[in-house]
């Protein structure tokens, strides 16, 4: 029961608040938030870690007239995904106790649309069921359209349709792909259809199905050239909605690549896997040079989303357990190390009234110090180096590339390497020139007073900033967490 535990606790705080005696709706929402990660830290200690399989399991009849079931579970690959969620939302909470977003919605609305996001979200990473899957991967959307819609910027109303058409769009095309596995295998069941990997489906069967699913996924994900709705998304977005969408909304897409596409439909992810890594590096190196092109902070670091997400789909598209394993991590990583990155982008602006690097100047170390030092770690740890979190995830993917799955082109994937390697050092200058930019040299304004850090700050930041150097330093952390499941599920026993 831990697992619906984990889902319920979100969903009565967020029905707690249509009653009118329950008051101060940002310190429920800690509170709740705070319960729901105790709940997902209990599931981590009750995890065997000696076990591939799927454990903690809920299995109850939903609609048995159509063989729908209610069926949650967790393993090594969904386990990282459901902490870190609860993580950030806990975290967000804490941020917006002093740091309100400010717009046209009351903190209730917004406590009750957060705390639906989180169901939303820990249910797509525990559903096992491919209907329910598609509901939970559904039930992030209109919460996230309304914050973005009542508490995002100037542009905030064109960004929010922009994200609902797009991922609306991704998921209907998902759900036909979803429901074409189904109807031709004849269960819902994630379970049973990762053992049989693609037994009784045709060929033909697996590329449609591959192609339907990954381009649902690929929105979410998000995959060039279907990205287009995530910089503006990003911008517009209050903090605590940026931390959120690139935290943990962006993993839901390629969760789903190595949950459902790749164990169900294998023959259609080899067809594809060529096709895949191909745009996964049009993505590293577009998003790479779209960063340097870029004036404001939120915006640079929404395209440096494409580029990060590129190496985790080209990790996918090695169809390798070292690839597979490295997107996973970088999964983590970049969820960890952007959810930072948005924070300290909204702190900046809430205390120089603008995003635009030209404008906010240099001297960022002479005038704040403290917020230069964590925005320079969170930039470091953003380009990949050695020791800290998002070097893992990227050197991995490469090497997956260097020795891809059986039936790929070694010298195909050894470009998409070569390419991804450009990537990675143009991924260092766009970060170097942000620094440059906003930290280092004399302030442009000399009499600028700008406010300290608040212990909200700090209290926020300070867990991603240990788990970043944690899990930098000691990666067997994760890789030996998601090792056998992906080998399971990749068909290697």
């Amino acid at each position: 029961m831990i697992l619906l535990a984990t889902l319920a606790v979100p969903l009565a705080g967020a029905l707690l608040l249509l009653v009118p005696s329950v008051r101060h709706a940002r310190l429920h929402g800690i509170v709740v938030s705070g319960i729901t990660l105790a709940w997902a830290l209990a599931a981590a200690l009750a995890f065997d870690y000696g076990h591939a399989g799927t454990q903690l399991e809920f299995d109850r009849p939903w609609a048995p007239a159509i063989g729908l079931r209610f069926h949650l579970g967790v393993d090594g690959v969904s386990l990282p995904l459901i902490v870190l969620t609860a993580l950030l939302t806990f975290l967000c909470f804490v941020y917006t106790l002093q740091h309100p977003p400010s717009g046209g919605g009351s903190a209730r609305l917004l406590t009750a649309l957060l705390l639906l996001l989180e169901v939303g979200m820990l249910g797509t990473f525990m559903a096992l069921d491919l209907v329910l899957f598609f509901v939970f991967f559904e039930v992030v959307l209109i919460p996230m359209y309304v914050v973005i819609a009542l508490w995002g910027g100037a542009g905030r109303r064109a960004a929010a349709y922009k994200f609902i058409l797009y991922t609306l769009l991704g998921s209907g095309v998902l759900l036909v792909g979803l429901l074409l596995v189904a109807v031709d295998a004849g269960t819902l069941d994630m379970v049973a259809l990762a053992h049989r990997h693609g037994a009784g489906l045709s060929r033909g069967v697996q590329v449609m199905a591959f192609l339907l699913i990954g381009l649902g996924l690929a929105v979410k994900a998000p995959m060039w050239p279907l990205h287009t709705w995530l910089p503006d998304a990003h911008t517009e977005a209050p903090t605590v909605g940026s931390v959120l969408l690139a935290g943990v909304l962006l993993k839901m897409g390629t969760y789903g690549f190595v949950r459902i596409a790749l164990p169900m439909v294998p023959s259609g992810a080899e067809f594809w896997a060529p096709w895949l890594g191909l745009l996964a590096v049009i993505g590293i190196i577009y998003g790479a040079l779209a960063c340097l092109a870029q004036r404001d902070l939120k915006r640079m670091i929404a395209y440096s989303s494409v580029g990060h997400m590129g190496f985790v789909l080209l990790g996918i598209a090695t169809l390798t357990p070292v690839g597979v394993n490295a997107a996973l991590f970088g999964n983590i990583a970049h969820g960890l190390v952007t959810g930072l990155l948005f924070f300290l982008a909204g702190a900046v602006k809430e205390r120089y009234g603008t995003g635009d690097l030209e404008e906010l100047g240099g001297g960022m170390f002479a005038r704040a110090p403290r917020l230069a030092a964590v925005l320079t770690f969170a930039a470091i740890a953003s380009l990949g180096l050695p020791g800290l979190a998002g070097f893992w995830g990227e050197m991995l993917a490469l090497l997956g590339a260097y020795r891809p799955g059986p039936g790929l082109s070694r010298p195909t994937f050894v470009t998409f390497m070569a390419l991804g390697g450009i990537g990675a050092a143009l991924t260092a200058a766009y970060f170097l020139r942000m620094l440059a930019k906003l930290t280092h040299g004399r302030p442009k304004d000399e009499h600028r007073v700008v406010a300290a850090l608040t212990p909200y700050e700090y209290a926020a930041w300070a867990p991603l900033i240990a788990l970043t150097v944690l899990v930098g330093l000691w990666p067997k952390l994760l890789l030996e967490l998601t090792n056998a499941p992906v080998r399971a599920l990749l068909g290697g026993g």
